[in-house]
C-alpha cells in the first residue's frame, strides 16, 4: 500500500475471510470500515483490533443488495473516516441446493448479495476514485463462478458475473490509476463452506486439491494486501486464483 492516508472498506469484514483481510490492510496502514449484516458483535470486535494496530476503524451494518442501506453506509463511512481510496467486495452468502429445488426466491436472493451489491459497491465509490486519480477494488469471486457448480448454480452465475463485472471496471478505471482485481479463493477454513464440505462433491474437491489441503483466510487476505498495494499498480482486470492448484486459468 501507499504511503499517502488510506481509507479501506471490505463488506462482511466481521468473520472469517473479510476479518483476516481487514487485520492485513490495516496492518499496512489502512483506517478500515467493515461491515456486516446480521451480527454486529464480530465486527465490533475487528474495529478493536484494527484500533490496537494504530489505526482508525468504523463497524457499519449493511445489506449489499439493497440500494438505499448501500448509499447510507457508503455516505457515513465517509463521514467518518473519508474518502473511500480501496474497496474489497468481500460480502456474501452460499447455498446449497439441487438445480431443480432452486426457487425464484433463492435465485434473486443469491444474486442480490453475490453480484447486485459488489456492483452496488462500485457504484458509490468509482466516481470518486476516477476523479482522484487513484482507487482499488478487489472484488471476492470463486472457483465456483469459474467451473461451475451442481449444487450450487445460482451461486457460480453470482460469483461469475463478479468476474465480468471486475474486467469491465478495469477498463474503465485504468487510464486514472484506478485498478479493479478480483480473487478467487477456493476451498478456505472458514465457516461458508462446511455445507459443501459435508457433502459427496465437496469431499471430492478436497480429495482433488494438489497442495492436499484447504487454504488459510490469511492466504487469501494476503493476495488482496499484494493487489492494493503500489506493487501491483500495473495489475488489473485480472483474476487471481488462491486455491491450492485446483484450477488454472
Amino acid at each position: 500500500m501507499s504511503a499517502r492516508p488510506c481509507h479501506a472498506f471490505v463488506t462482511g469484514g466481521g468473520r472469517g475471510i473479510g476479518r483476516a483481510i481487514a487485520l492485513a490492510l490495516a496492518g499496512s496502514g489502512a483506517d478500515v470500515t467493515v461491515t456486516f449484516h446480521e451480527r454486529s458483535e464480530p465486527a465490533r470486535a475487528v474495529t478493536g483490533e484494527i484500533q490496537a494496530l494504530g489505526r482508525r476503524a468504523a463497524a457499519l451494518s449493511l445489506d449489499v443488495g439493497q440500494p438505499a442501506d448501500v448509499r447510507a453506509a457508503f455516505e457515513k463511512a465517509q463521514d467518518e473516516l473519508g474518502p473511500i481510496d480501496v474497496l474489497v467486495n468481500n460480502g456474501a452468502m452460499i447455498q446449497e441446493k439441487p438445480f431443480s429445488e432452486i426457487s425464484v426466491e433463492d435465485w434473486d436472493r443469491m444474486q442480490a448479495v453475490n453480484l447486485r451489491g459488489p456492483f452496488l459497491c462500485c457504484q458509490q465509490v468509482m466516481d470518486g476514485m476516477l476523479a482522484r486519480r487513484f482507487g482499488r477494488i478487489v472484488n471476492l469471486t470463486s472457483i465456483g463462478g469459474q467451473w461451475g457448480g451442481t449444487r450450487q448454480v445460482h451461486y457460480a452465475c453470482a460469483k461469475s458475473g463478479v468476474i465480468g463485472l471486475t474486467r469491465s471496471l478495469a477498463r474503465l478505471g485504468a487510464e486514472r490509476n484506478v485498478t479493479v482485481n478480483a480473487i478467487a479463493p477456493g476451498l478456505v477454513a472458514t465457516d461458508m463452506p462446511r455445507s459443501e464440505l459435508a457433502s459427496a462433491e465437496g469431499r471430492s474437491k478436497l480429495a482433488a486439491i494438489p497442495a492436499g489441503r484447504v487454504g488459510t483466510v490469511d492466504e487469501v487476505a494476503a493476495a488482496v494486501a499484494y493487489l492494493v498495494s503500489e506493487g501491483a499498480a500495473y495489475v488489473t482486470g485480472q483474476t487471481l486464483n488462491v486455491n491450492g492448484g485446483m484450477l488454472f486459468r
